[in-house]
């Protein structure tokens, strides 16, 4: 059962969207259903390890998260997930390196590194042709978040050649299963890591 947090890690819903210009590294918003800033998210540039920070707002006074790389290599990378306002590991993540070559799949872990879910990328079918199709990466993706084998969240990509916009509906998590830190860091890695491998969210300017 995912534990008690702030209120506002426990919308149903957020829309994740990547700055539209940004010269270095990435950056995003995060709304509420109320179309309110929830959060800003910050990728450092220039860093071997991969190092997000999310924010209470655009400010960046006050951070809230934090998701590292465990090495330099995100082929199969691990990050891990920690609240910074307790120093507490949230969990973390892992990309199925061979296996999202032709369909991503990430690992949910919690803070003992124990698995306790997967995120895969819902079909097959589109995976490979987003993969091996021409213009294949321009069909919106969709992946599906799962714990103990059941569905707890979903993440859709918007088609929008221009801007990146990402959708997190946790609405299946009926039974509280997932704790939306680790839903919202896992939204925020689909955004700034996988638009840069093969088959994932590729729209960026």
């Amino acid at each position: 059962m995912a534990m008690s947090v702030a209120p506002r890690f426990q919308h149903q819903t957020y829309m994740i969207r990547r700055k539209f210009f940004k010269l270095f590294g990435a950056a995003f918003h995060v709304y509420d259903p109320n179309g309110e800033v929830a959060f800003y998210s910050k990728q450092k540039a220039f860093r071997l390890k991969e190092d997000i920070r999310l924010y209470g707002d655009e400010s960046a006074a006050e951070e809230v998260l934090t998701i590292h790389a465990r090495s330099w290599l995100d082929f199969a990378a691990a990050y891990d997930v920690i609240d910074t306002q307790t120093g507490q590991k949230v969990g973390a993540l892992k990309r199925r390196g061979f296996k999202s070559m032709v369909r991503d799949e990430w690992i949910l872990m919690d803070a003992d590194d124990q698995d306790i879910g997967l995120i895969q990328e819902e079909s097959q079918v589109l995976a490979l042709v987003r993969r091996f199709v021409p213009y294949g990466d321009f069909i919106p993706q969709k992946y599906l978040g799962t714990v103990q084998g059941q569905p707890v969240c979903e993440f859709r990509q918007h088609f929008n050649p221009i801007i990146q916009k990402i959708t997190l509906d946790f609405s299946l998590d009926t039974a509280n299963l997932l704790d939306r830190r680790l839903g919202l860091a896992a939204a925020i890695l689909l955004s700034a890591i996988e638009e840069r491998q093969d088959g994932g969210f590729s729209v960026d300017v």
